[in-house]
Order: structure tokens, then sequence, then C-alpha cells
């Protein structure tokens, strides 16, 4: 992944090209169709464990393995956008998705075995990977004037789309089996990004922001190739912060349905006759999806770097008012909405911080490889499982992810944003071999 030279011209200020905004609908369509691969997964868990007896442990393996797949994919497939150019990079990788999303979840529906759970979260994992990669890059590529705003609205297609559905995937799963939600949602998924996969395209010209707004948001004016931007010192600070958020999110992703069965209340009726799991599920998905863009936003005035401090000391005291106050229905709604709405904004923030530091030319390959960092942080949700069951309860699980909310706040406001002013605007040297 190198080649710092760009064969594209360059737009900058307020020359922005027509049809921008379609696009960036068009990716948080793409989104909100492998939304479900994630956000609607801890609705599976119960009744795969009931219909197999395989051990809670053992089926949450799936989701880390579609998480990590999902993730470590993204540099290959940002990458080839990247190189196959804006024409010819997204649209065949949007159709490839489509195929491994809708293959994935058949193979699901069908799995008599761990192994072949498992394979099916490797494909549906690709596919999801491709797609996001995708049209991540497509929007900070599109929007580097509004980058978190744009970043934020695609990332909340994927964070807020499965509200639309967990609702019908439950029922689907209550009347006919987790094994027909699988199919025909994986079929009707997969079909539509085919369709919208010839739609697809990026920028013709290397946009960038108003010299005031790349100022006041310490944008780079060089495109660092993705070999020089990994011996960067600025970029494995991120890696870890990512890391430390994520994990934390991903847990009470794949662990909600048990934590609120642990606390008495999951298929409690709480509003016309909806549980308050369903109630969680939907109110969860859509702050998630609301974090994305309102955080993305706010960043694109005030800076990433204290957007991130404020949003994650908040997503600390979230943790904190689950373990005291979160075992009645409604409580375990707003506190843990609090929590997605919280963690949600990363994949705006993260983004949009490493094209704001690394340069819009290799933008999508840039932000998958910070965005591995997901995966990464995937193998440490099982550990949350142990944790439970060692200490008989979730308080110790929730204490670990408010003191590592806490600890990235920190690290964004007191050490990132002093050190990105710094190898933005050239006072230390950027990396070995950087352009200049």
């Amino acid at each position: 992944m190198s080649g710092s030279a760009s064969p594209l011209g360059t737009l900058s200020g307020a020359q922005m090209p027509p049809g921008r905004w379609a696009q960036l609908w068009f990716g948080v369509l793409c989104m909100m169709l492998i939304a479900n691969l994630q956000y609607a997964w801890t609705l599976f868990v119960g009744p795969i464990r009931e219909a197999h007896g395989w051990s809670l442990a053992d089926i949450q393996w799936a989701f880390t393995i579609f998480i990590a797949t999902e993730t470590w994919i993204t540099p290959f497939a940002g990458y080839a956008v990247d190189h196959m150019g804006p024409r010819r990079g997204p649209r065949p990788m949007i159709l490839l998705g489509g195929i491994g999303v809708g293959l994935g979840w058949v193979m699901n529906a069908y799995a008599s075995s761990l192994m072949l759970l498992y394979v099916g979260a490797v494909i549906s994992g690709l596919g999801a990977g491709g797609i996001y990669a995708t049209c991540v890059g497509n929007a900070v590529k599109w929007f580097p004037d509004r980058r978190g705003l744009a970043v934020g609205l695609t990332a909340a297609g994927f964070g807020a789309g499965a509200a639309l559905t967990v609702i019908p995937i439950r029922m689907l799963i209550a009347a006919r089996g987790y094994g027909d939600a699988f199919l025909w949602f994986g079929l009707g998924q997969g079909i539509i990004l085919v369709i919208v996969a010839g739609i697809l395209r990026g920028p013709d010209q290397v946009l960038t922001a108003s010299a005031a707004v790349a100022q006041r948001l310490n944008q780079s004016r060089h495109s660092f190739t993705s070999s020089e931007m990994l011996r960067s010192r600025i970029f494995w600070l991120m890696y870890i912060m990512f890391v430390l958020n994520a994990a934390t999110g991903l847990m009470a992703t794949a662990q909600l349905a048990p934590i609120a069965k642990d606390f008495g209340i999951a298929n409690s009726p709480i509003l016309f006759g909806a549980t308050v799991l369903s109630v969680a599920l939907v109110v969860d998905n859509v702050l998630n999806g609301l974090a994305r863009p309102f955080f993305g936003w706010v960043s694109d005035h005030l800076g990433r770097e204290l957007t991130m401090g404020i949003a994650f000391f908040l997503g600390a005291c979230s943790y904190g008012l689950l373990t005291v106050a979160g075992h009645g229905g409604w409580t375990f709604v707003i506190c843990a909405g609090l929590i997605f709405f919280t963690w949600g904004e990363i994949f705006s923030l993260f983004p949009s911080l490493c094209t704001d530091t690394f340069g819009p030319r290799f933008a999508a390959a840039n932000a998958s490889c910070l965005y591995t960092a997901k995966g990464a942080a995937a193998l440490l949700v099982p550990l949350a499982n142990v944790l439970q069951a060692a200490t008989g309860g979730w308080g110790t699980v929730f204490v670990i992810a408010g003191i590592s909310n806490i600890t990235v706040a920190l690290l964004a406001v007191a050490v990132l944003r002093p050190l990105r002013r710094r190898v933005v605007v050239g006072v230390e040297p950027r990396v070995s071999g950087a352009p200049t």
C-alpha cells in the first residue's frame, strides 16, 4: 500500500461537485442492509442455544469471528477501492459484499454444527467488511468540509439500520424459528445490495476543504499511503484508543439479551405488550445511530479530540448508571440507551480523525486499517462471559468498561490532541519517508 502520488486532480473550498449527497444516501442504505448482521445477532443467541444445546460462549465465538473477519478484511477492500479508481472500485466491492452477506446468513439458517455457524460468520463478515470499507471511504472523500457529519450519517445506517427490523426478526423467530429469520432476511438484504451496487461511485477528483476548515480541524495537506501511516506513532495511539472503547460497546451489543435475562426483566411487558428487551433493542439501535451524525457534527465544529473526551466520559457515567439503576424495566432501557448513544460515535469520529490526519487520497484503505481495531476488540468480548461467570454478576464487567471509557477520554484530550497538532503542522517529523 504505497505510492503517494495521485493521478487525480484536486478541488478545494466551495468547489464541490453535484450529486455527492445522493452518493452519501446510497451509502447509508448499504450500511443499513448490513446492520442486522451485528445488531440483531443477540436475538439469535438464545434460540440457537435452545435448538442445539451449545454453550453461550461457543455460540458467541461466531459473533467474534464475524466482527474479526468484517474488520480485518477492510484494509484490503479499501486498498482495492482506492486503487481501482472512483468509478471501477466501489461497484464490484458492493456487489461481492451483497453476495457474501446473503450467503452467510443462508448458511446460518441451516448450520447444524458450530463449525458451519463459524463458516457462515466468516462469509458474511467478508461481505460486510467490503461494504463498510467502501461506504465509509466514499463518505470521507466526498465531504472534506463536513467529514464528521457525512461519516456519521453513513455509520448511522450501520448503527440504526437494525432498529427497523429487530422487532420483525424477533417475531419471525418466535413464529417460524431462527432458521427462517436467517434465511429470508439474508436473501432480502443480499438482493437489495446487489441492485444498489451499480449506482455507487467515488469523486473523480480529490476533494479538500477550505483553508479555514482545514486549519480548524488540523487537516493534513498531504495524503499518506497506508505503509507511511503505519510507521506513525499517532496511528498506533488512535488504534489503542479504538480497541479500548470498541470492546466495551461490542460487549454491550453481544451481551444485552443475557444481561436483561440475568436481571430478570428480559421478557417483562413494558410498552403496548412489547417486552423490555424488544424495546431496549429498538431504543439502543436508534440512539446508537443518532450518536454518529450528532457527535460527528459536533466534532466538525468543536474538534475531534474534545468531542471524544466529552462522549467517552459520558459513556463511563452510563455504565455506572446501569450498575446502580438498571434493574427496572424502563431504567434498563434508559441506561442501556445511554451506553449506546455514547459509544456509537467512535465509528464517525475515528474515520474522520484518520482522514484529517493522513489525507483523503488513500482514505478508504487508511480508515480501514484503523477500523481493524474493532476486530481486535472483538477478541475481548467472550472475556465478559468468563468474568461474569467468575464473579456471579455483571457489576465488575461494567466497572471495567467505565474505566476503559475514562482512559480513552483522557488520552484523546491530553495526549492525542497536542500530538496530532504537532504532527499535522509539521513541528516534528511526520513519519520516516513521508511526503513533505
